[in-house]
Formats: C-alpha cells, structure tokens, sequence
C-alpha cells in the first residue's frame, strides 16, 4: 500500500510518501517547506493572502509526488487552521488540488499523532517514562507517558511564530522581549504535570531539528543524522546564546539552520529550553519523524 501524508501546519508543510508492507516502511519521498500558512497568527488569527499562495503551490507540487507514485492522498491541518477565521479560503481550494480534504485536527489529536511518531521511532524507551514534546508555529504538544500509557496531553498555545509575532520587535531581540517571551511559556507550563521521576525527553518538529543540525554544524541537514541525536542542554545554551546576539542575515548564514526560520527560531528555543528545565531533563532525544510519520502509522494500521 502506498500512502502519502502531508501536514498543513502554522510554518511548515510537510510531506511523506512511503510503501507500507509486513516488512515495513519503505519511504519513496520526503518533502518540507516553510510556507508560513500562519502569518499573522500572534494578531488576528487570520490567514494572509500571501501565505495562502504559497501553499497552495507547494500542494500542488506534493499532489504530483504523491500521484507519481500512486500514493493516496491523507492530509491535515493544525493550529493555524484550528484558529483562523478564514480557514476555508484556504481548505476548499486545497481539496481541489489534492484530490481530498485537508483534515482540520484538534490539539488531542495531534499529541496523539506525535506520541504515536514518537514511540514508533523509539520503541527502546517507551516502555518507561517518556515526555514527548512538538514545537510548532502556533503550538506544542505535550505528551507524558509512563510504561506506554498516556497519563497527560495537551496542546498549548505556544509556538515560534505565534510567541515571535506577539513580542519580538527588535533585531536582535531586545532583553525585555526575551524576558516577555520566557514569562509567557513559563506561565503556560505551569499547567503541565511533568514528572518528578527520571525521564526521555522526546522532541520533534522544525525547531528541535533545526537547533540539533545546528549543534551538530551541518551545512546540509541529514535526517539520517540528526534523528536520534541526544542534544544537551549544553549545546542548547550555546545556540540561545549564539541567537539571542545575532542580527536576522547573521542568523540565516548559521549552519543547519533553513534561513527561513531565522525570524522565529529564537523563540522556539526558548520554548524547548524552558521544557527541558521543568521536565527536569539533562538532554533531548531528538526525532525527525513528526505527525506526518504519526498519520502514516496510523493510516497503514486502518
């Protein structure tokens, strides 16, 4: 069976095109591109013109993929699409072009799909306490498990778009908007019950990757390598550092990181770094497989 998942999500959109079988999972394509469906999402909520276009064209591109390779069409959006008041100026013409509709996923359903990932990727560790996170544009996903049970999920509204568009101004980024940015997560984290026991700290999605590519000083990103990379905290306060100092063309010239995140990764930094604190956690596990992976699994089981 040939699949293909995409996801819509508040900065990028992805696509997977794989075989599945009893032998496994074959991949026959990958594909993600920074869109930024969610332009505007810290204001309004409401989807620009310009983010609509782009895409729209870059499903256009997928839908062509996927239909090279007789890969049925699974697509869903997320939180920019969960929040805009103008989501259907984007969902009519996008089922027209993929031949489905873009399925429109609450934030439960989305933890699920990236516990789902998550644990698939890592089968070693999900038999103990495991706190899987998903930073995204317009929000993450928390998930805490123990011995392959969810005990809590939760989609907050804290992403590296919404918290960039709502407080920074300045480049680089002044000490008060930092300041405004690390009082807004820690006042959503509070809600979370992080476990007091040893744990894995599981991250995925573009902002984990790209900081793990940027330790690692990739000039060109590897999935092979950065997936199942132990980022330290370490290496994590290297790049805060590095990028709370740094001017927008410094930050697009950085290796591993894609210069269309160079306005909003700062953010999402510190959105991992202030997980990382209260998860009590002294590394991130890191995975390259977000929910499209999350959908794929779930769509070759149906």
């Amino acid at each position: 069976m040939r699949l293909a998942t995409i996801d819509v999500g508040t900065n990028t959109t992805l696509l997977l095109v794989a075989e599945t079988s009893g032998e496994g999972i074959h991949v026959l394509a990958e594909r993600a591109e920074i869109t930024r469906l969610g332009r505007g999402i810290g204001a309004d909520g409401g989807l620009g013109r310009s983010g609509i276009e782009r895409t729209l064209a870059v499903l256009a591109e997928y839908a062509a993929i996927a239909a090279a390779h007789g890969a049925a069409i699974h697509a869903i959006g997320t939180e920019a699409l969960r929040r805009a008041p103008n989501a259907q100026d984007f969902l009519a013409p996008a089922a027209r072009i993929l031949g489905a509709a873009v399925e429109v996923i609450d934030g439960e359903r989305e933890a699920a799909l990236t516990f789902l990932a998550a644990t698939r990727s890592f089968p070693h560790v999900a038999t103990g306490t495991v706190v899987v996170i998903d930073i995204g544009g317009g929000s993450t996903e928390i998930i805490v498990a123990r011995a392959g049970c969810i005990d809590f999920r939760r989609s907050l509204p804290l992403g590296s778009v919404r918290l960039t568009e709502r407080h920074i101004r300045s480049d680089p980024a002044s000490p008060a908007e930092v300041a405004a940015v690390t009082d807004e997560i820690a006042r959503q984290l509070d809600a979370v019950p992080f476990p007091a026991a040893p744990l894995t700290l599981i991250g995925t999605a573009g902002t984990v990757t790209s900081l793990a590519a940027m330790s690692l000083g990739l000039t060109s990103y590897d999935p092979q390598i950065v997936h199942g990379y132990h980022l330290m905290l370490a290496a994590l306060d290297e790049q805060i550092a590095r990028l709370q100092t740094s001017t927008q063309p410094e930050r697009e010239a950085m290796a591993g990181l894609d210069p269309k995140r160079a306005d909003v990764i700062l953010a999402g930094a510190h959105i991992l770094r202030h997980i990382a604190t209260a998860a009590h956690a002294s590394e991130i596990l890191v995975s390259d497989r977000g929910i499209r992976w999350g959908l794929l699994y779930e769509k070759a089981q149906s």
